[in-house]
């Protein structure tokens, strides 16, 4: 049991504390909480970055192969397009067109798709954030308990 008296706080066992070393153990504790947290935060953005170098190469690669594939699915939609002005001096460029038109309208929706994927996820370590509020949580819980 902890009894408050004018000479400082007494303990069980008779050890007097002064409050000097109850700052200095609070002060230690809580360096030692910031550490976790810094060390939390280090982590997760230290794993972020792992799976970015992993990523990218593969990113680039599949961007090549799908240029290459755009390009030439394009110029088979355009011939295949071109079929339908047969006779017409501009058969090639009402075709030519008429694809990129298409194109303009799937490339405008995948934009909004990825703008709204981007939109619902945060780039924050959203894990270390919900660990803080919930020492935040604690710690005011803690306050009102002892008030």
């Amino acid at each position: 049991m902890i009894e408050t008296t004018t000479e400082g706080t007494r303990y069980r066992n008779g050890h007097e504390r002064s409050l000097s070393s109850i700052i200095a153990e609070m002060k230690e504790q809580l360096r030692e909480f910031v550490r976790t947290r810094v060390e939390m935060v280090k982590a997760e953005l230290q794993e972020t970055k792992s799976a970015a170098k992993i990523a990218a190469p593969l990113l680039l690669i599949a961007l090549a192969l799908f240029a290459t594939a755009f390009l030439v699915l394009t110029m088979a939609a355009v011939v295949l397009v071109s079929f339908a002005f047969t006779g017409s001096p501009l058969a090639w460029f009402y075709a030519a067109l008429i694809v990129g038109f298409v194109w303009l309208c799937l490339g405008g929706i995948c934009v909004f798709f990825a703008y709204n994927a981007f939109r619902s996820h945060s780039i924050f370590p959203t894990h270390t954030l919900e660990v803080l509020k919930a020492d935040k949580l604690m710690l005011q819980a803690e306050a009102r308990s002892h008030s």
